[in-house]
């Protein structure tokens, strides 16, 4: 197992060697880093990592970007960044957010993948700042042994780097891992390396050029609930008769180490502290407030195990699947609910109706593989647009519905590698004019109309057949 690692940490160092070769002509060298600061979090499946950065302007000319780069191992698992800039001194100092866009550089070697930093003010020459930054990473945590029996505890991999890869020269830099026990098989060691309790900490390194790597692994035990839905369709149905219905498909997995052997629901029941300890029997759904005609229900019915609480702010669905999910273990199912219209639904200043809804999975720590959300407009709906505050694809279809002539708008929003930080408001504008409420009912009037015409006339018209 060692020369794999070994091999690919020769591969990783001749990269990122290479990298800094082609990249340090660029214009970037004027920026530096005099201190960086990383701490990762490993307590869940959702790896999240907190980066303080203090930049210095050392060259003649201001600075209105930063770059950020990420080795090729994390771009398909970055599930996002962002950034945010310290203003103000001491008490005084507030958080600013800034824009962060990916960025394609030509000289990037295998796949490297930049984000852009855009500051709210330039940097001058001479002057310093702080960044915030926040990036996760999703099936980032490798489960080792990859199959493990019900008694047994789930330990997995994670791989880094112990120098924060950064496109400037880092004058101090220290990273420290956090993980979610004291239950750790072992960690690479890049001296000074020490570790207190659940934490590890590498460094502090001086003076570090541009692309410095060199790889650790850290191999521990965390038994938190690797919840995966590989795939969630959202639909939310607008009925400008006071209603908003909600429908939820879901095809989750335990996606951490698959379970060996036989299952003993005797023993998973009367000793849950020791047998299957990294599974899960039940999940958490946060709704919205003023919830109602809930439902939860897979393949086979309806599913009564499942608890509702609300309140005036929210509404949380602690739901049980029919069986305990262990690793590999799957489960389809759907929830439903409808909610009051006028809690939803706006108008603007330019006469347009618009939806605001919350984009993301109400399933707390879970990550989303694939995300579909679709808007259902009202019959005779026009100009529809999406404005979602993270980039989607986007596109429309058309569904018929009960006494639908021309067919209903849908406006289908799709996203990948979706965490529980997407779980912001996002809005669909339309426009609608009030006339169209009528169809239906016209329709209904009508249809009996002619109903009562056809009757009649059948009763008073003689098709006998006379001499």
């Amino acid at each position: 197992m060692e020369t794999p690692i070994r091999s690919r940490e020769t591969l990783s160092l001749t990269l990122f060697s290479l990298l800094f070769f082609i990249c340090k002509s660029s214009p970037l060298h004027h920026l530096l880093i005099s201190n960086a600061e990383r701490r990762i979090d490993l307590s869940s499946h959702i790896v999240k990592v907190y980066l303080t950065l203090k930049i210095e302007n050392a060259g003649s000319t201001p600075a209105s970007e930063v770059l950020l780069a990420f080795p090729p191992a994390q771009v398909d698992h970055l599930a996002t960044v962002e950034a945010l800039a310290t203003k103000g001194k001491r008490k005084k100092t507030t958080l600013v957010h800034l824009e962060v866009k990916p960025t394609e550089l030509p000289d990037a070697p295998n796949d490297a993948k930049y984000f852009t930093i855009y500051l709210a003010s330039p940097l001058n020459s001479g002057e310093s700042t702080t960044l915030e930054v926040l990036y996760m990473l999703t099936h980032s945590l490798e489960p080792f042994p990859a199959e493990i029996a019900q008694s047994e505890s789930q330990l997995v991999f994670y791989r880094d780097n112990a120098l924060i890869l950064l496109p400037y020269h880092v004058r101090q830099q220290t990273t420290f891992i956090k993980t979610p026990s004291n239950k750790v098989e072992s960690f690479t060691r890049v001296e000074p390396t020490n570790r207190a309790g659940t934490e590890i900490k590498y460094g502090p390194y001086e003076d570090r050029p541009p692309y410095s790597f060199s790889p650790i692994l850290v191999h521990f035990e965390n038994n938190s609930p690797f919840a995966v839905v590989e795939e969630l369709v959202r639909e939310v149905e607008i009925s400008h008769w006071g209603n908003l219905q909600v429908t939820e498909q879901y095809t989750l997995v335990h996606a951490g180490a698959r379970h060996k052997g036989v299952f003993s629901r005797v023993d998973y029941q009367s000793r849950p502290s020791l047998n299957g300890v990294s599974s899960f029997r039940y999940l958490l759904a946060r709704l919205p407030p003023r919830v109602h005609s809930v439902y939860y229900r897979d393949e086979i019915g309806n599913i009564s195990s499942s608890h509702l609480r609300t309140d005036s702010r929210k509404s949380e669905l602690e739901i049980e699947p029919r069986y305990p999910l262990f690793g590999g273990w799957k489960a389809t199912f759907v929830i439903g609910y409808g909610l009051p219209l006028q809690d939803f639904l706006f108008e603007s200043s330019n006469d347009k109706r618009y939806l605001n809804f919350t984009f993301g999975c109400p399933l707390l720590e879970t990550v989303v593989d694939k995300l579909t959300f679709k808007v259902v407009l009202p019959e005779g709906s026009k100009d529809p647009s999406a404005v979602v505050p993270f980039p989607v694809e986007q596109h429309l279809e058309t569904k018929y519905s009960y006494l639908d002539v021309v067919g209903r708008t849908v406006v289908v929003l799709e996203k990948k590698n979706v965490v529980p930080v997407h779980n912001t408001h996002f809005q669909v504008y339309y426009t609608f004019k009030p006339i169209f409420m009528l169809a239906e009912p016209m329709m209904l009037a009508s249809a009996f109309f002619l109903f009562f015409v056809a009757c009649v006339a059948y009763l008073h018209i003689d098709l006998s057949i006379r001499k």
